[in-house]
């Protein structure tokens, strides 16, 4: 038997096995499942962008019979763009729960979804938490902020600038043009912290078919209707979900905007900035965050111990880095907790930073012995959450660490003494007495 395959199959193992390096997230390979090939020249800017920045992109169709995310147990790719809203069907061994199984493998995904979106993009947007509109035929209309143009049309090209207020997902620059938008509004359960509406509609938008009468109030309304929405999940891993295609496209990036009701006429939409921007907190080039050099020890004292005893003085250190998406720079923050943890807090302290990556305290051990936990658990909007536990025993005095003569006791030193000098002078007296 010829060994030559058995060697070709752990060189691929050892391969995929690196295809993401935590210690350099840029360096990743997606996958983009299209429609139709066309898609790839008519969203070329977007495409480019993404290559220019190191991503390694490899163009399928979605019904390509040869599709794999994984092989051997291994993933071929770090995250999938889905430009294919029409798909009914995907090719290979893909479906719902084979993406959805790849994000809760901690990769992301971008969907795009467009006014023909098929039940198995609608499925997958679903299961991430955002809930398209049921009315397959619905758009989003908006007859106050839609994008003026030659033609009155039917106000379904939306110009939309309620962005979330986030440098972290959408960079510090602000994005001063509108975002053009064409396609179907959804909603997002508000009790659910892990989905945030990145672009919502107006407060006088709503969803319904452009091509008919209402005949029966619209379900989605208002600023209720989110037109790209953003999930981390608790893993990590981070979806986009938008209503719109053609948000990605060519077209909407080189045209020209002009809000109704404004006089500003913008020559250039906002669409290529919103959409790069956001694509790099997506792939984390923007809010990822790792901890190192975590450390602890008594004050004094610069070697780890294995046990610390009750009423020590310790420090604790940690550095907090963030990708920037070609070096890790320092993470700065005025809200990074440490908690010593056992069955509940019995200390939460709140680090100070030198500014330059190192979060550092100081705190007396508790008059509790016991096996305790130094616990970081660091979750703020846009960032990866920091998950950090280290175990350590905490023990009491022993019987020769106390004190001789403690302090807080000289009153009953002082009565038991006075007893005997009493007892002394009255036997004294009693024996002298005739």
């Amino acid at each position: 038997m010829s060994r030559a395959p058995v060697i070709l199959s752990f060189l691929l193992l050892a391969v995929l096995g690196n295809a993401f390096s935590p210690e350099n997230p840029t360096d990743r390979k997606i996958l983009v499942l299209l429609d139709d090939l066309s898609i790839k020249s008519s969203h070329s800017l977007y495409f480019q962008s993404l290559q220019t920045r190191g991503f390694d992109l490899d163009f399928k169709l979605a019904d390509d019979p040869k599709i794999a995310l994984q092989r051997y147990g291994q993933y071929l790719y770090d995250a999938l763009i889905l430009f294919s809203p029409t798909i009914d069907s995907l090719g290979g061994s893909l479906n719902a729960a084979a993406i959805l199984d790849f994000v809760d493998s901690g990769h992301d995904l971008i969907l795009a979804a467009d006014a023909s979106a098929s039940d198995l993009i609608r499925e997958i947007a679903t299961e991430c938490g955002a809930d398209f509109d049921e009315d397959q035929s619905a758009m989003v209309i908006d007859h106050t902020s839609f994008a003026v143009s030659d033609t009155e049309g039917d106000h379904t090209l939306i110009a939309g600038d309620d962005l979330i207020q986030s440098d972290v997902i959408l960079g510090k620059e602000k994005i001063k043009a509108p975002v053009l938008f064409k396609g179907i509004g959804h909603s997002v359960n508000p009790a659910n912290s892990l989905v945030l509406k990145v672009l919502s509609a107006s407060p006088s938008a709503y969803s319904a078919n452009p091509k008919s009468k209402l005949s029966t109030p619209p379900t989605l309304t208002g600023s209720a209707i989110s037109l790209v929405s953003v999930v981390q999940a608790r893993n990590n891993a981070r979806v986009l979900i938008s209503g719109s295609l053609s948000m990605f496209s060519n077209r909407f990036f080189r045209s020209g905007v002009q809000k109704a009701g404004s006089t500003i006429n913008h020559e250039k939409s906002g669409n290529e900035q919103f959409v790069t921007e956001i694509s790099k907190w997506v792939f984390h080039e923007r809010g990822h965050l790792k901890a190192v050099n975590v450390r602890h020890h008594k004050v004094g004292e610069a070697d780890e111990p294995s046990i610390y005893r009750i009423n020590d003085d310790l420090e604790y250190s940690l550095e907090i880095y963030e990708w920037s998406g070609t070096s890790w720079e320092p993470y700065i923050a005025d809200d990074v907790q440490v908690q010593f943890y056992m069955m509940s807090p019995y200390v939460l302290k709140t680090m100070s930073t030198d500014q330059k990556g190192v979060y550092y305290t100081s705190f007396k051990v508790p008059d509790v012995y016991g096996v305790f936990q130094f616990k970081v658990e660091y979750e703020k909007l846009g960032v990866t959450s920091l998950s950090l536990a280290k175990q350590i025993p905490v023990r009491p005095f022993r019987h020769n660490e106390y004190e001789r003569f403690i302090t807080a006791v000289f009153p009953y030193y002082g009565t038991s003494f006075s007893m005997m000098g009493g007892f002394f002078l009255f036997s004294l007296v009693y024996l002298c007495h005739k």
